[in-house]
């Protein structure tokens, strides 16, 4: 049997981040997952605003921003106009190159055990896992993170329960111009003019050398509309968005497409000696509301800066311990921010009720009041006549 005082199940965002950090407190733990490099997925495609503060309290964000790609400035467009062009911290990468740059900073005493677990007995002191291998391994504490995967939570007796199916769906692909080098813009993020649309966003910005490009809809996965983007992604986006070819230009989209259904979980019973969820495992966020990197970066450096230290640094892990980290107000507030954001965008997105159309014209409206400020500082800086650039709606459609 294999000792350790951490065994880590799961080699996603959220386990590997959690091997990085204790291996670096010189904290003894295992990584258990199958993969010996994360495949591709489509998951978190950008790094932004709160998620980098949370990435910095994990100690890891200069080797992980160093293989990202900074936008700089984004263009906001609504009800089909570009109505404010400034600047952004949007870092641009891939799931599973965000994944193996975080396995990449797994110091190497920490184990990384090729293999699946299978079971995992549970007491208030010491956890036994048994891999597909037989191999067994025994830790004080074992941290769950292993995302959708419900076989071992249903052995511990923790019940998933639905609480909004197929709250929305992401739609991922590249998209380059046509006829010419670039987009004019360096990043773009497009929102509906109409609720008929069934859509949250499109947003546009660089990874690499490539322009990748994130549909976000609210539809049912046996809606035509997918297929029929699936098989012609430019036109349906033309007919959804009428004025996004007035920004972009002729343009292409690579396929495949790659459609990815979202539903909203918690767990019942997740309270257990010896064992926390960490990440999706523990209740899954809308990608749409893009605050599924802020769940995980929030609940590893709660665990790996404060909680598991302190659990470690004395006898037991009773459930008592654990239910420290569930309470953790930090944990608590970052858990009901971002279930409200994802009700409140698909509201805004879709409801036709007068309260939430008044709200859509009200961001348009301090939308476009910042882009003109924003547009007339610049112009007033370079020593030209204050006046708002050609295109904002007061002058005409973007050519």
């Amino acid at each position: 049997m294999r000792y350790t005082d951490v065994a880590i199940v799961g080699g996603g965002l959220a386990g590997s981040t959690a091997a990085a950090m204790l291996g670096r407190a010189g904290i003894s733990a295992v990584l258990i997952d199958p993969h010996v490099t994360y495949p591709p997925e489509l998951r978190c495609e950008k790094l932004g605003g709160n998620q980098l503060t949370l990435l910095c309290k994990t100690g890891l964000a200069d080797t992980t921003l160093r293989a990202t790609t900074l936008d700089g400035e984004v263009w906001e467009a609504r009800f089909g106009y570009v109505v404010t062009k400034k600047p952004s911290d949007q870092h641009g990468i891939m799931y599973d190159t965000l994944v193996n740059t975080m396995r990449a900073q797994i110091p190497r005493d920490v184990e990384t055990v090729r293999d699946k677990v299978v079971s995992i007995a549970n007491t208030g002191d010491r956890q036994k896992l048994v891999l597909s291998s037989d191999e067994e391994i025994s830790a004080r504490l074992v941290v769950l993170a292993n995302g959708l995967n419900l076989g071992l939570r249903h052995m511990l007796g923790i019940k998933r329960r639905a609480i909004s199916s197929c709250h929305s769906v992401t739609l991922g692909f590249d998209v380059e111009p046509v006829g010419r080098p670039a987009f004019e813009f360096p990043a773009l993020t497009y929102w509906p003019g109409r609720t008929a649309a069934r859509m949250a966003y499109l947003s546009i910005f660089p990874i690499g050398n490539k322009m990748r490009g994130n549909l976000m809809v609210y539809r049912d996965m046996d809606d035509p509309w997918l297929s029929a983007f699936k098989a012609n992604p430019e036109q349906t986006m033309c007919v959804s968005m009428p004025r996004l070819r007035n920004m972009m230009g002729e343009f292409k989209v690579s396929r495949p497409v790659k459609v990815r259904p979202a539903d909203l979980y918690v767990n019942d019973g997740y309270l257990q000696p010896g064992v926390v969820l960490a990440g999706d495992a523990f209740s899954t966020s809308c990608p749409a509301a893009g605050t599924g990197t802020t769940k995980v970066f929030n609940d590893v450096q709660l665990l790996c800066n404060s909680h598991i230290p302190r659990w470690l640094a004395s006898e037991g892990m009773g459930a008592d311990k654990i239910a420290a980290f569930y309470k953790d107000p930090e944990k608590i507030a970052c858990e009901e921010a971002c279930l409200a954001k994802a009700y409140h965008l698909r509201s805004l997105s879709i409801d036709n009720a007068l309260a939430w159309r008044a709200q859509r014209w009200a961001r348009f409206a301090v939308r476009l009041a910042d882009g003109i400020s924003r547009a007339v500082r610049k112009q007033i800086s370079k020593g030209a006549p204050p006046r708002p650039p050609a295109g904002y709606p007061n002058q005409g459609r973007i050519a």
